[in-house]
């Protein structure tokens, strides 16, 4: 079916149950970043590929939101579809909220799948439709029944994360998350977000790709705990954890009928950022809703120092890999075939090849010169082009070791650049470092850093528009929060928060020239103490990214002394930590690749 097939079966549902307007976000019953086969209701329908969009549709329109990682992707895929780009956060495009507004009709009715949509999220829509007295139809989800050849939700089973790699048992974490239910003079905690009960649970899984976790829901009493989750996919080793800390294990489904169980009299701490319209809505209406972000969020961000020390193995693995991947590239381009695919499928192969690698941690952006305009690009049969001996590759990747996640951009220079290219190039990379230096005060957020990234660009009337760094999970979403950095507080990404000792962040900032090239530098970082004085106690940035960049693209004038000190402290940095496991060839070549300037 085409798209305008697709929409046309979805407004015939539509007209049979008298709907206005129905919405389809890219989410699961999870409120996930990255979703599985099943819930990729929102690609379906409109032909979008990317991560984040919401489709709404109407009785004779239709439109869809995504962010500016991917508005060039988007209003190339969304050609002939009929579906109006609505580019967020740009001058004169209306909200998702405003949009319904105009086009449902008094007394209308606004229709969506309870279990994809969040509750914060519907009671902002309604709020806006109170003076037109709307009706919600949240119990069907219209796109499947279109989608004829649905994937299946996934069985793999998943595994029990030892505590040499986790640094803190399942025990512990939920005492220390019934003490903060004990603050909030909580009786029961509901918890849906998946890397929250990964955390907790110590367990990990393989239902999204690249994302190891498991799907499940998790209801924490004062005595005990109850997920929700296919048995099949449990080993033994967790359904010991368990019963060691008497968590009781239902059917996954069954969360909906169980929350009407929790009595009137009860005090449920849950957040509706996060938790799905239909949970809510079975919830008794006496109960007493506590609503604010899962204490396990924040104590899941502050990694312990048993997680860092991994994480740190973890990045020389990956360091390894992206080092012998650079060595081959350079080495090889002009004199064999390489395209943006194989030149992937290489540096996927140098990883899994790292010991306690457990695949990829986000699709590979493999991106030469104009595609790297694109911040989201993904290659594919159709866009798949051969590398020259000239421009640039930008390659943004990653890893999940037993030890960690990681995640690391650099853009290699394959060839002769423009000398626009060169400044680019040169003031991106100023801008990372500036980050990567940073000392301040205890209780900065991301916020009042980012300047520091934009700065050497924003001087040239140039921005990138995402922000220019999230945090990472352990072995767990390559995009973890509360803590980032933009510039400016964008709610729905909930990455805001004070920036804590232990806390793991990406540092990326770039440049993206439509229909001409794409630069971004990224290195991974933790948040650690400093010194502690009569200002107070200063924090600092720990770099645990250990990969050359790529020096044939700088314009050293351009580089203050502090830029340059930093960058061959760095680099000789990484020929100390990676060059004991490169052979004698490639071990010649990064001393070359990590000399100073």
């Amino acid at each position: 079916m085409t798209v305008v097939e697709k929409l046309n079966k979805l407004r015939a549902l539509m007209k049979e149950r008298k709907m206005d307007v129905y919405m389809i976000p890219t989410s699961d019953f999870h409120e996930t970043e990255y979703v599985g086969e099943h819930f990729k209701a929102r690609r379906f329908m409109s032909g979008f590929t990317g991560s984040a969009g919401t489709l709404i549709v109407c009785k004779d329109c239709a439109a869809l939101w995504t962010d500016g990682r991917y508005f060039i992707q988007a209003a190339d895929q969304l050609k002939d579809s009929t579906i109006d780009l609505m580019k967020q956060g740009e001058e004169g495009v209306p909200s998702i909220p405003e949009y319904i507004n105009e086009h449902i009709q008094m007394n209308g009715v606004f229709g969506f799948d309870g279990r994809v949509m969040n509750t914060k999220q519907v009671k902002d829509i309604m709020d806006q439709l109170k003076d037109k007295h709307v009706t919600i139809c949240a119990q069907e989800d219209l796109v499947g029944m279109i989608w004829e050849d649905r994937p299946a939700l996934p069985t793999e089973k998943g595994f029990f994360l030892e505590e040499k790699y986790s640094g803190k048992s399942t025990k512990d974490k939920l005492a220390d998350i019934r003490n903060v239910m004990k603050e909030h003079k909580a009786t029961h905690h509901i918890v849906t977000s998946l890397d929250d009960i990964a955390w907790i649970m110590n367990m990990r899984g393989w239902d999204i790709s690249c994302f190891p976790v498991m799907l499940c829901y998790l209801v924490i009493t004062e005595n005990e705990s109850h997920i929700f989750i296919n048995k099949d996919k449990l080993d033994e080793r967790m359904h010991a954890n368990f019963k060691d800390n008497m968590v009781i294990v239902h059917a996954y489904d069954d969360i909906y009928e169980f929350v009407k169980t929790i009595p009137a009299d009860a005090a449920v701490l849950l957040h509706t950022s996060v938790v799905n319209y239909a949970i809510t809505q079975n919830l008794n209406k006496e109960i007493r809703i506590i609503d604010c972000p899962n204490p396990s969020q924040l104590m899941k961000a502050r990694k312990n120092e048993i997680e860092l020390e991994n994480n740190r193995k973890a990045h020389i693995k990956d360091a390894v890999a992206m080092t012998k991947f650079m060595y081959w590239l350079k080495n090889n381009i002009g004199k064999e075939t390489i395209t943006e695919i194989s030149a992937s499928d290489y540096l996927e192969g140098l990883r899994r090849a790292q010991e306690n690698n457990l695949g990829l941690s986000f699709n590979t952006i493999s991106a030469y010169n104009e595609h790297a305009a694109m911040m989201h690009y993904s290659a594919n049969e159709e866009t798949n082009v051969e590398l020259k001996p000239e421009g640039m590759l930008l390659v943004d990747s990653g890893g999940q070791y037993l030890e960690g996640t990681t995640d690391i951009t650099r853009t290699f220079v394959l060839g002769p650049i423009s000398d626009e290219i060169r400044i680019h190039y040169t003031s991106a990379l100023r801008g990372m470092i500036q980050l990567s230096k940073a000392r301040f005060l205890e209780g900065c957020r991301g916020m009042n850093l980012d300047i520091l990234a934009r700065g050497p660009l924003w001087e040239m009337g140039i921005d990138y528009k995402c922000g220019t760094g999230h945090g990472v999970g352990h072995l767990m979403n390559v995009h973890e929060g509360p803590n980032g950095f933009r510039w400016k507080i964008v709610p729905e990404r909930k990455d805001s928060c004070v920036l804590e000792e232990g806390m793991t962040q990406s540092n990326e900032p770039g440049v993206y020239v439509e229909g001409s090239h794409g630069i971004r530098h990224e290195n991974e970082m933790v948040v650690r103490k400093g010194e502690k004085n009569e200002y107070g106690q200063f924090m600092y940035f720990e770099t645990i990214t250990f990969v050359p960049f790529d020096l044939d693209g700088l314009d050293v004038s351009l580089m203050t002394r502090y830029d340059i000190e930093w960058l061959n402290a760095y680099h000789a940095e990484v020929f100390t930590k990676v060059s004991p496991y490169l052979n004698e060839a490639e071990k010649e070549w990064l001393k070359h690749a990590t000399r100073a300037i």
